[in-house]
């Protein structure tokens, strides 16, 4: 009996049953995790690469390969919500420099003269215009949510359609080499780029280019669209993509594709106050929640590569969804209790208090001399900084 008391106490104190986190703790974890990002990933931090204005794909210059371009525009989210958080101008000081850098280091920009932001991947370009908007959310200079609609306008989406071709009917394109290839991860940001530029046609002061409403009519299509084609309307699931042979790839289901399918659902629900959008983002919420959670009530570890950052990825999106009054109660405590969850269990076992780095296992923090990807650390600085933005019931 009295080892059975011994393990329940130990499972309440890693699941905050005695102990909540206060806010004082979670912009604790948020600043030394995104402080770590620059100490660690930001190229010019290192001595001899001082004008390296780009976040290195290693810890400590364990790798700098440059040709993983979208963790770029994730590491540049991570500086906008520790800026917009903390008003501290060291997070801000890095945006000039990181737009000075990025398109130097786009492996794929010299493929396209015009444009050194154009990448082959469209959803890369997608992340890019995302954390560019949020730039100038943060700063309110012109310059970069310019940049977010020329690419958009440009480059994103004359990708969509053809809208009479079978048995795509439509759909953003993920590759621009591969245009019969409509996947959750193009669509997504896409349908949330348009929602977005919508949203700030007024404050931008745009006053040549597409009207306001243009934006908002292409959001909803994108959206449709993959609400049609990949999102399981019984289950909440999000399907990875329908392929050049028309086949709906049904057993890849990915939590970032998960995440912005919520969060375009979620952005429409709040432009047209249409609660259907807010029932889909719901119910691809639950999914996660219920579904993709069976690491002891956890999603799976994500040590490397592009898997690294799709839970990160999702959390963004996923409290905005929590933090929203208009979800039903039950729900809303559900997901509360999930994220929190999730959270403390990252911030006690999963980040090394040292190095303040997470490397990827939920439960296991890197040693002090363990090298970790961009990715997964991209994932531990969202999950922190969304504790810090998270509303109480």
């Amino acid at each position: 009996m009295k080892k059975t008391l011994t393990i329940l106490f130990m499972l309440c104190c890693v699941f905050g049953v005695f102990a909540q986190k206060d806010i004082t703790y979670w912009n604790k974890m948020a600043n030394g995790t995104s402080e770590a990002l620059i100490k660690h990933f930001w190229g010019a931090s290192f001595e001899g690469y001082e004008k390296r204005y780009y976040f290195n794909y290693g810890s400590d210059l364990s790798d700098m390969s440059t040709n993983n371009y979208w963790p770029q525009a994730h590491a540049m989210d991570v500086l906008v919500d520790a800026y917009m958080r903390t008003g501290k101008s060291y997070y801000k000081e890095l945006f000039p420099l990181w737009w000075e850098g990025m398109p130097k280091y786009n492996f794929a920009g010299k493929m396209n003269p015009k444009d050194p932001w154009w990448n082959v991947f469209v959803d890369d370009m997608e992340w890019i215009v995302l954390a560019q908007i949020r730039m100038f959310e943060s700063t309110g200079e012109k310059k970069y949510i310019e940049k977010a609609r020329q690419v958009y306008d440009d480059w994103i989406w004359p990708t969509w359609g053809p809208e009479d071709e079978a048995p795509w009917f439509g759909g953003i394109t993920w590759k621009t080499d591969v245009a019969k290839s409509k996947n959750a991860c193009s669509n997504g940001p896409a349908a949330l780029i348009a929602a977005r530029l919508y949203s700030f046609y007024d404050q931008a002061q745009f006053s040549d280019g597409k009207i306001k409403n243009a934006y908002l009519n292409e959001a909803i299509k994108i959206y449709i669209w993959e609400k049609n084609y990949l999102f399981d309307r019984k289950t909440g699931a999000v399907y990875d993509n329908i392929n050049g042979k028309g086949e709906i790839q049904r057993n890849w289901i990915f939590t970032y594709n998960i995440g912005t399918f919520l969060g375009a659902a979620h952005e429409l629900y709040k432009i047209t106050g249409d609660k259907q959008y807010l029932d889909d983002a719901v119910k691809a919420a639950n999914f996660v929640v219920e579904q993709l959670s069976q690491n002891e009530g956890l999603l799976p570890d994500a040590v490397s590569g592009d898997g690294g950052l799709f839970h990160g990825i999702f959390f963004r999106y996923f409290v905005k969804l929590i933090n929203d009054h208009s979800v039903d109660y039950s729900d809303r405590k559900k997901f509360h209790e999930y994220i929190t969850r999730c959270a403390t269990v990252m911030a006690t076992q999963g980040i090394n208090p040292n190095t303040m780095l997470y490397g990827g296992r939920w439960r296991k923090a890197p040693a002090d001399n363990e090298k970790v990807g961009l990715t997964p650390h991209l994932t531990g600085c969202m999950l922190m900084e969304a504790m810090c933005v998270l509303q109480p019931l």
